[in-house]
């Protein structure tokens, strides 16, 4: 089978995978045999296309409609997919018009959709004729975000903010990175090293995509891979050098690098195995220590109360949506709400961790107020011996939009846009009392 076809499959199969079989799109990527058998380019071409794809589900979706005279019979449910591929070859990524219809019409007959080959062929060929002409007239941040999440950041932003939102969803998440040292000269010449950018809080932001093992300083563990927005929280303890430091459902443990770089006696916990087992691979390459424990968070104490909690809860993920579009299409309006439950009773546990004096840190990379300001106030409410300790914008590189009129950290995807954005991520920063 032509290679052109193979890593096509692989993107219908991750496709299929996500909007079909609800699985996350990262999960797919590690355990679809058609897509674990391709290699370097082809692998990252065949997730740039399910990735492109789910991206700008809407657009594609509402075009791939005024092709079609009637819905697509319930039996060729899986051709729509196939016409999705074909379009977002044809209007978002740089394929020749001939090579995405073609393939499209390979792909219905390898799909055993042999009979819609002709309608395979004429929605693509109109859509290559058409389709650029009638981008120009849609809302492609409304069309491309779910109608609740829409709604709900409306309410909590405002609606320019909520577009501007949406709009950074739409492009690709550059590489950041977070030194080991950071700082100084070092810092300097690494960023020198990697042709990156210096970015005001310190993290290095590449242009170039490419094969992360192969950046100068990986083997060394020199950096770690780590959004600019998620390596804020742990910043916020301030100096923890000598101190022990609590870090809650700490895999896959960029925050752990971080505060066992900054001197602290780490304890990570997380009860995933396997994601304990890729923060310990971590730690390794970095050359750091930290105590590991496999356990639920919301249950485990330790022997003593320690000096800094770093809560990192779960959540919904609906800031990470421009590097995990799946998430848009994965998510309910019901799992921000189930979420917040499991949240507040971390908060309860993370508070029994903390020494008096001490200090809590919790954060979540989601938008939704309801696991963000709202779990702080009903802790807060809660009579729980906490006060709030206000971050100042020197804290987070001078940027004073990333701080709440409550003190707290509030970073959105469209901060910083012309560097790149960031993920949407919340923090407040606590006192035991």
């Amino acid at each position: 089978m032509p290679t052109e076809l193979i890593d096509r499959i692989a993107a219908l199969d991750l496709l299929a995978a996500v909007l079909h079989r609800k699985q996350p799109l990262d999960d797919a990527l590690v355990s679809l045999e058609s897509v674990r058998r391709l290699e370097g380019r082809d692998r990252a071409f065949a997730r740039n296309l399910a990735a492109t794809t789910l991206r700008r589900l809407g657009q594609i979706d509402h075009l791939i409609g005024r092709c079609l005279e009637k819905p697509l019979p319930r039996r060729a449910a899986g051709l729509k997919d196939i016409l999705r591929l074909g379009a977002v070859q044809l209007l978002f990524l740089d394929v020749a018009d001939h090579a995405a219809v073609d393939t499209g019409v390979r792909l219905a007959r390898e799909r055993k959709f042999g009979t819609f080959t002709k309608l395979t062929n004429a929605v693509l060929r109109r859509l290559g004729r058409d389709g650029k002409a009638w981008l120009d007239e849609q809302d492609e941040a409304r069309l491309n975000t779910p109608g609740w999440l829409w709604e709900s950041w409306s309410a909590a932003y405002g609606e320019d903010t909520c577009r501007a939102i949406a709009k950074a969803h739409l492009s690709e998440a550059p590489l950041d990175l977070t030194l080991k040292k950071e700082g100084g000269a070092e810092a300097v010449d690494w960023a020198e090293r990697l042709a990156a950018r210096r970015l005001p809080t310190g993290t290095l932001r590449l242009a170039a995509k490419g094969a992360v093992t192969a950046l100068p300083g990986f083997g060394e563990g020199a950096w770690w891979v780590q959004d600019m927005a998620a390596a804020m929280p742990a910043r916020l303890l301030g100096n923890i050098r000598g101190q022990h430091v609590i870090d809650l459902c700490a895999a896959p443990g960029g925050k752990t690098l971080q505060l066992a770089a900054a001197g602290a006696r780490v304890t990570a916990v997380d009860r995933g195995r396997q994601r304990m087992k890729r923060l310990q691979e971590n730690l390794d390459r970095m050359g750091l220590k930290a105590e590991t424990v496999i356990a639920d968070a919301a249950t485990y104490r330790p022997a003593a109360p320690a000096d800094a909690v770093l809560l990192d809860a779960p959540c919904s993920s609906t800031g990470t949506l421009r590097r995990h579009p799946d998430v848009a299409r994965l998510k309910k309006p019901q799992d921000a709400a189930r979420l917040a439950k499991v949240q507040e009773r971390l908060l309860k546990a993370a508070v029994d961790m903390v020494r008096p004096g001490g200090v809590l840190v919790y954060c979540a990379c989601s938008l939704q107020p309801e696991e963000g300001p709202e779990r702080i106030a009903q802790v807060l409410d809660s009579g729980a011996p906490l006060e709030r300790l206000s971050i100042g914008p020197e804290e987070v590189g001078g940027l004073k939009e990333l701080v709440t009129a409550r003190g707290d950290l509030r970073t959105l995807p469209c901060h910083l846009a012309e560097e790149g954005g960031m993920d949407g991520f919340y923090a407040a920063r606590l006192r035991r009392k």
